[in-house]
């Protein structure tokens, strides 16, 4: 029996469950704690932290007002997994140890607890050593303290914030040592209008100088005054207008900017351009869904059974093509409107839904797969790590299928990584955004349990007076295909989705076009529940919800890409997935060197089952035309 540092052999927390000590209390000293105290001790000890020292100057009055110090900060605290310690000779510790610990602390505050709910819930997908996370407040130092005290045995992390992957726009290059608030300035009256003359309001306008930009909405009548300090109208270097829906953004590099008048910007509608032509009155099909060949499916692989959870800043029911959706959790505001997962006040989640599964209707653009069961995990804004965490919590509990992630934080969560891996066993499949950064892939992403996606665009989808265009790479193939210029990179990218000038769903009944690998991904994930739900493999010997099932179904998405742009494998990984390759209707040919591709990247090496064929696993079904690519 592994041993502790304190004592001897580590046993259960509760060393008396039948009661044999009855009556202990008449027969123990005045100084003698109880039996199950005692047991408790050396965990109590190990998990409990140290006073931190006084500062007195903190929190005191200094001329009139309070002295800043640093503030609490969240931190997710666990027991690490009885697995990891056993060769150390170390014994877990309990959940319910660490937690009366902390709570005995004057200056932490233990906030939530999330992860398994139940012993069902840890051992329901073989990681019965998952006890939960707690969630708690307190000082970079007294974490510190803890972080030591709990001798390899606990983890303590920061509660890290989550980002968004929506590819903002590029500022250019200031001087930040420079900050002007007073003396000579630019001030400009910025004018927004559609083609017909109409203002646009609350379309956001960015001015960029040499130093700090100028950035805020248009009112009612699409106008808007930007002041620059320290710059002229001849060291302008960029404006910047992004509409809230409906129309094309603009971007003009060294804009003739006049102080003394109106600069009137004049945006084209989405309509307007001859790729979206009649839209949104008229159905379209996106263009990423054309380069995929989704658009060359039976009509019948809709996603039907599969159900598909979209973590993100929720789904706005508001939109005809997203009224369907009905199932959902708020997991940012679980304690006092978790019902209100519909209520998207960024858009993003929106957006993302729609790629993935909004409806077919007479008009607009119909997602990947409109049949299949939407879930909204409303995670922002304001979403950190232990709520994503709770997010896939909710999602195990669900019996979820594909998961959309189009976020990421800067560093790698051990809390959130067993989390990842306890979804796979459950078989989930996470299908996460690589980043828009323009450097390495970030984390989820970066996890050899996830599919990390890549961002491509294609020329002559989008304006060239747009900010799309400042997306365009070199690396243009002559399909037009080329990697934007945001996406992340590295080993770990599986496969490229289309990433720029996407135009989908958002609140409360419009349409935008976005750039990111937030749009990149769902493209993936809309794919992942078509292959789920119309590959014949999993209604036979992958229907077993389990790693396996999962490992197969990635798999399958690589096998199906082709190569796009002229950028090496770190860009795009093995390419762009084809739909109707992916979901079984044309037999895949698996490269030989498929492990030896790209060294590192999850999931290479392993071996594929053997070829086998059913009944009709080829076969055409009716109404199915092949057209190449």
């Amino acid at each position: 029996m592994p041993k502790t540092p304190d004592s001897g052999p580590g046993g259960p927390l509760d060393v008396n469950p039948d009661g044999a000590e009855n009556g202990a209390s008449e027969r123990r000293g005045p100084n003698r704690a109880p039996a199950e105290a005692r047991a408790a001790a050396p965990e109590a000890r190990a998990a409990a932290p140290a006073a931190s020292p006084a500062t007195p100057e903190s929190g005191t009055a200094a001329a009139g007002g309070k002295q800043i110090g640093e503030r609490k900060k969240q931190f997710l605290i666990a027991p690490r997994h009885p697995e990891g310690l056993a060769p150390l000779g170390l014994s877990p510790l309990s959940l319910s140890t660490v937690e009366q610990a902390l709570r005995n602390s004057p200056d932490i505050d233990v906030v939530d607890t999330v992860g398994p709910k139940n012993v069902v819930g840890a051992l329901a997908n073989g990681m019965g050593g998952s006890q939960g996370i707690l969630v708690a407040r307190m000082t970079e130092q007294k974490a510190g303290v803890l972080h030591q005290q709990g001798q390899g045995r606990l983890l303590v992390e920061r509660d890290q914030h989550l980002g968004l992957m929506d590819a903002s726009h590029l500022q250019p290059s200031f001087v930040t040592s420079v900050t002007p608030s007073s003396g000579p300035a630019l001030t400009a009256v910025i004018k927004v209008v559609s083609k017909d003359g109409a203002p646009v309001a609350n379309a956001e306008v960015s001015l960029f100088g040499s130093m700090l930009p100028a950035t805020a909405a248009t009112d009612a009548s699409g106008q808007v005054t930007l002041s620059l300090f320290g710059e002229t109208a001849s060291s302008v270097r960029s404006l910047y207008v992004k509409p809230k829906s409906d129309y094309w953004s603009f971007y003009q590099r060294d804009p003739d900017i006049s102080p003394d008048e109106p600069n009137v910007v004049t945006l084209r509608a989405l309509a307007d351009w001859p790729s979206l032509a009649g839209f949104p009155q008229q159905k379209t099909v996106g263009w990423g869904q054309k380069a995929m060949r989704m658009d060359q499916l039976p009509a019948t692989y809709r996603g039907q059974g599969i159900k598909i959870a979209v973590i993100d800043s929720g789904i706005a029911t508001t939109h005809e093509e997203l009224r369907r959706v009905h199932n959902g959790f708020d997991i940012v505001n679980k304690k006092t409107s978790p019902d209100t997962w519909n209520d998207d006040t960024l858009g993003h989640g929106s957006h993302c839904a729609g790629v993935i599964g909004g409806a077919e209707l007479a008009y607009g653009i119909r997602g990947f797969a409109p049949d299949a069961e939407l879930h909204a995990c409303k995670l922002f804004p304001g979403g950190q790590v232990s709520q994503l965490i709770d997010a896939l919590e909710y999602c195990i509990e669900h019996q979820i299928d594909v998961v959309n992630l189009s976020l990421g934080g800067a560093e790698v969560s051990e809390a959130l990584e067993q989390q990842i891996q306890r979804a796979r066993r459950a078989g989930i499949a996470c299908i996460v955004a690589a980043g828009n950064s323009g450097g390495p892939v970030q984390y989820p992403a970066s996890s050899p349990n996830v599919l990390a996606v890549a961002a491509i665009g294609k020329l002559d989808e989008f304006p060239p007076d747009s900010y799309h265009a400042q997306t365009l790479t070199q690396n243009v193939d002559a399909g037009g295909y080329f990697t934007a210029s945001f996406s992340c990179y590295g080993p770990q990218v599986a496969v490229c989705g289309p990433g720029v000038a996407i135009a989908s769903s958002v609140p409360p009944n419009n349409y935008a076009a976005w750039d990111g690998t937030s749009m990149a991904a769902p493209h993936i994930t809309g794919l992942a529940a078509l292959v789920l739900a119309h590959h014949p493999e999993f209604q036979t010997v992958f229907q077993a919800r389990n790693a396996d099932r999962v490992e197969r179904l990635f798999q399958l998405i690589r096998m199906s890409a082709r190569r796009v742009s002229l950028a090496d494998p770190s860009r795009v990984g093995l390419g762009l997935p084809d739909a109707v390759l992916a979901v079984g209707l044309q037999q895949q040919t698996v490269p030989a060197n498929l492990g030896a591709m790209l060294p590192g990247q999850q999931g290479y090496g392993i071996p594929l089952p053997q070829p086998f064929a059913l009944p009709g696993m080829f076969a055409m079904p009716p109404g199915f035309a092949y057209r190449p690519w």
